[in-house]
């Protein structure tokens, strides 16, 4: 979520540019991972979090995880062992049938499923 970071100029620029380049949607993994950071980490004020969180949300369909996303998650972690978080966000990404799942973390251009195609948008 660079585009709420100011530090990585460049990172930031590069994720609006993807918002707008993309069909995008947001897990609710996403969001609240994001949220943990700011508020833990980054000690970022709780009425700021909640105007960027409204911003993204504008832009992107929030995907929310429920007991189907649950299960599609414990079997892709049986199957490419990445961390549970993240099958949570590959799993919301399979069900709303994207395309690319736009991650710097985990191997870029691997397909997940036969459908999912990850992508690191910044190299």
């Amino acid at each position: 979520m660079y585009s709420g970071n100011s530090s990585d100029i460049k990172k930031r620029q590069r994720a609006y540019e993807s918002i707008e380049q993309y069909d995008c949607q947001i897990s609710t993994q996403v969001i609240n991972e994001f949220n943990n950071i700011c508020i833990k980490k980054l000690k970022i004020r709780i009425n700021e979090i909640q105007n960027f969180v409204n911003q993204i949300c504008s832009y992107c369909d929030l995907a929310y995880i429920d007991e189907d996303t649950i299960n599609i998650a414990l079997e892709i972690r049986a199957k490419y062992e990445y961390s549970y978080y993240d099958n949570l966000m590959v799993a919301s990404a399979l069900e709303r049938d994207c395309a690319y799942f736009i991650s710097e973390d985990l191997t870029d251009g691997q397909v997940i499923e036969s459908s999912l195609k990850i992508k690191n948008i910044f190299i």
